[in-house]
């Protein structure tokens, strides 16, 4: 197989898997069984009950090879959505919370550990959400288009806008570990950081298959049901999900003063920098440590990072 060509249905699985193994992920994703020797594609989705279009835009895209003469079916790629959202819930985010406990010594004592597991749970809750609505909302509309019922107040394009906040957090959280969470005996940790950077290009591949192959085929479909004379129809599902579930949990002054804390500077510092008595600066750490249950300078300093009050760069790693 050249390895510029796109793949073919009569290109073999074997060849194509190695051509590029990260497509094994695609093809459980598309519930196909292993053990299938030197068939083709094309009889190997035949047998499994698979698109063999949908399934080769999916590995083209996801190979970076041209995908754009293969239709795709919108059932079929539901389906490997779907199937892609429970392997990330319900395998490879669970995977990563245990390891990384493993690796940090995880306890509520151990301040640092502590918030970043939390800012992780936050994450994966947040992910839960996202994908909880793409299959209770998304999916359903599609399904109701496939069945000609097309709606005037649906827009898929600003659901497609939410997928990067979702990647940048999680990137977030393997930077700090690598330039902020100072341990030794880094085997487990360097172990779970890997887990995380394949992750972090898992959800990429993921989104894009969204954006380039599913948005596309939902705008398609809208658009023909419009021009062939269906009746619009108000939207009658819950509003569109909100994936930035951030809290401003402190004031102006507060994230002054947790960023000034994790540059380093002392009460005094702090009031001069501020303009303030170092009584107000006290009385603001004794606020901030309250309300956010932080009530180290090293796990304000992590929160700081992680809701991005200051520059990883501008942070001295810690002991």
């Amino acid at each position: 197989m050249e390895k510029t060509g796109s793949y073919r249905p009569n290109h073999t699985m074997r060849e194509t898997i190695r051509d590029n193994s990260m497509l094994l992920m695609a093809i459980s994703r598309f519930d196909i069984a292993f053990g299938f020797g030197d068939k083709s594609i094309s009889d190997i989705c035949a047998d499994n009950g698979v698109d063999t279009n949908t399934l080769l835009a999916v590995f083209n895209l996801l190979s970076e090879k041209d995908f754009s003469h293969y239709s795709v079916a919108l059932p079929s790629l539901m389906d490997y959505l779907k199937r892609a959202h429970s392997s990330f819930l319900n395998y490879t985010l669970p995977k990563i919370r245990h390891n990384l406990i493993d690796a940090i010594n995880y306890s509520e004592t151990n301040e640092i550990a502590f918030q970043l597991i939390k800012f992780y749970d936050d994450y994966v809750d947040e992910v839960k959400k996202h994908m909880d609505y793409e299959n209770d909302v998304i999916f359903t509309y599609v399904d109701n288009l496939l069945r000609g019922a097309v709606y005037d107040d649906f827009n898929i394009s600003r659901f497609s806008e939410s997928h990067s906040h979702m990647v940048t957090k999680l990137r977030d959280l393997k930077n700090v570990f690598v330039c902020h969470y100072k341990q030794r005996d880094n085997a487990r940790l360097s172990s779970v950081l890997f887990d995380i950077i394949m992750c972090e290009k898992d959800f990429m591949s993921h989104f894009e298959v969204e954006r380039q192959l599913l948005f596309p085929e939902i705008k398609k479909l809208e658009s023909s049901l419009r021009s062939s004379g269906h009746e619009s129809r108000p939207l009658t599902s819950d509003s569109y999900c909100d994936t930035d579930t951030s809290q401003d949990t402190l004031s102006k002054r507060e994230r002054d003063i947790v960023s000034c804390i994790a540059h380093g500077l002392a009460n005094k510092e702090i009031a001069d920098e501020l303009c303030l008595s170092v009584h107000t600066v006290t009385t603001h750490r004794r606020n901030i440590c309250a309300k956010l249950g932080i009530h180290s300078s090293a796990g304000l300093t992590v929160y700081a990072i992680l809701h991005h009050l200051v520059e990883l760069d501008d942070v001295t790693p810690r002991q």
